[in-house]
């Protein structure tokens, strides 16, 4: 059974399924590793999920303020031997209850259009796509979702 742990930045486990996650993107993006990787710092992150099978790490997720109604969902990542046991449904599950409780109404979030499975994952979990916001603005590698949460 998977056991999801609110806790922050600072928590090792975190720490280390985000460098599996940049390991695994620097291949996936390739030459774009470098630009997406400088939104992708954690210590500006305040809000952090860790999804433990047995007392093992197994995944995380994260989000930071966008403004006053949004949060930016950062950082979502399963280990490999891990997925298709929902275990990120629950990690972004735990992400939007709790985004909820602090009172925001909205995620948004950032993905490539070359992590086939991540675009996959959000579109079956009611995120729309919507115009690249921020930094993404005209990235066209770049896809952007956002749901509303008043149905979480």
């Amino acid at each position: 059974m998977v056991n999801i742990v609110r806790t922050d930045a600072s928590n090792n486990d975190f720490i280390y399924l985000v460098k599996q996650l940049n390991e695994y993107l620097k291949v996936v993006d390739g030459e774009d590793h470098g630009f997406y990787n400088q939104y992708n710092n954690i210590d500006v992150i305040k809000h952090v999920v860790v999804a433990y099978n047995n007392g093992k790490a197994v995944g995380c997720g994260s989000f930071k303020n966008f403004d006053k109604q949004t949060v930016e969902i950062k950082r979502m990542f399963t280990l490999p031997e891990s997925r298709g046991q929902q275990v990120a449904t629950q990690i972004l599950g735990a992400l939007e209850l709790w985004t909820k409780e602090l009172g925001y109404s909205h995620c948004i979030l950032e993905t490539g259009k070359r992590q086939v499975e991540a675009v996959s994952f959000y579109n079956k979990n009611k995120y729309q796509i919507i115009p690249n916001f921020g930094p993404y603005k005209g990235i066209s590698n770049s896809i952007c979702f956002k749901k509303e949460l008043s149905g979480v």
